[in-house]
């Protein structure tokens, strides 16, 4: 008998290690994986203010989501041009990405145009007070609608005020008459630059360093901590810097509204908070890295001259004018005016 139970015992002992282990294993096996967040922008320099932006994106989602979101951030690894990026959202291969007004015209929302429009602002405290107010709401809200959701707006960046940078410094807007720029070749940007006299020349942003020093642009136009950083001011044609201030430039931070539809209501207000997070971190890297990488220019030879741009502010207001109408964005643009004035 006393075998017997010894024998029992032993069974039941084996059962409830069995049942502990198949608990064990079934909890193991449903529990959550990650939603993984695939973030990426064109700029290949772990100093851009982009970089700052997106790693604080991921910084606040994974804090904030307790690991359950996990981001992987890309810094020009999977495109450094912003067609390729705005591809990869539309068809999965990115989740949230960063791109500028005058290549997003290439989706068919020609509303995007509007915000590559030189002289538009004429302050960085204009611009913040356009974008995050009403008018910045508004046209989130359309391009939602007229991309049928492909593309959720997450927020506003910024890439400083951009200046002229050449083999020659520029006096007043005749100086450009003939001279190549590397820019956008088509819509409002190419069209500003032909008014002024300069030719728009299509060089990738990976092969500008060397167009720029074997002579095959002119110049070109960024700012500062975009251009210092890959160093184009050291170059034959990028040595002398006027502060044009033609465009207080603004970025897209796009997700696919389709995807972001589908994550649990929880994980979608996460990523907003990351997102409004990721837009005060990259903003103060960028009005930060202004100052730095001009003085950083200066210090290795660039020469810095200012000029009086209302010549070329005025080549600016028909252009404006006549897509704010095609746009039926006449009133948006006597908006952002009226606040021009007030500042």
């Amino acid at each position: 008998m006393k075998k017997f139970f010894l024998i029992l015992l032993a069974a039941v002992t084996s059962m409830t290690l069995v049942s502990c282990s198949d608990v064990k294993n079934i909890e193991e096996g449903t529990k959550e994986e990650p939603i993984k967040i695939i973030a990426a922008h064109n700029q290949t320099s772990s100093e851009s203010p982009y970089q700052a932006g997106l790693l604080k994106f991921k910084e606040v989602a994974e804090e904030e989501s307790g690991g359950r979101i996990e981001v992987e951030v890309h810094a020009g690894t999977i495109g450094t041009e912003e067609p390729e990026l705005v591809q990869k959202l539309v068809v999965g291969a990115a989740d949230v990405v960063l791109v500028s007004p005058g290549f997003m015209t290439r989706t068919d929302i020609p509303e995007f145009d509007f915000f590559a429009l030189h002289y538009l602002f004429e302050s960085y405290e204009h611009w913040e007070q356009v974008l995050d107010g009403e008018i910045g709401e508004e046209f989130a809200e359309t391009v939602n609608e007229k991309s049928d959701n492909d593309f959720k707006m997450l927020g506003y960046w910024s890439a400083g005020a951009r200046h002229y940078y050449g083999k020659k410094p520029i006096e007043d807007m005749s100086d450009l008459n003939g001279m190549t720029i590397r820019t956008q070749t088509s819509g409002v940007v190419s069209d500003f630059w032909e008014q002024t006299g300069a030719i728009p020349t299509s060089v990738s942003w990976g092969e500008l360093y060397q167009a720029l020093q074997q002579n095959v642009v002119d110049s070109s136009e960024n700012s500062y901590p975009y251009f210092v950083q890959q160093n184009h001011h050291t170059t034959k044609n990028g040595k002398y810097i006027t502060e044009t201030a033609h465009d207080y430039t603004t970025r897209f931070l796009l997700a696919n509204g389709n995807r972001f539809d589908e994550y649990p209501e929880e994980i979608q207000d996460i990523l907003m908070q990351a997102a409004e997070s990721s837009v005060e971190a990259e903003r103060e890297a960028v009005l930060a890295q202004d100052e730095e990488y001009k003085e950083i220019a200066i210090d290795a030879g660039a020469e810095v001259n200012q000029m009086d741009t209302s010549e070329m502010e005025e080549v600016a207001k028909p252009i404006q004018d006549e897509l704010a109408e095609d746009l039926d964005m006449t009133e948006t643009l006597e908006k952002i005016r009226s606040l021009r004035e007030e500042q």
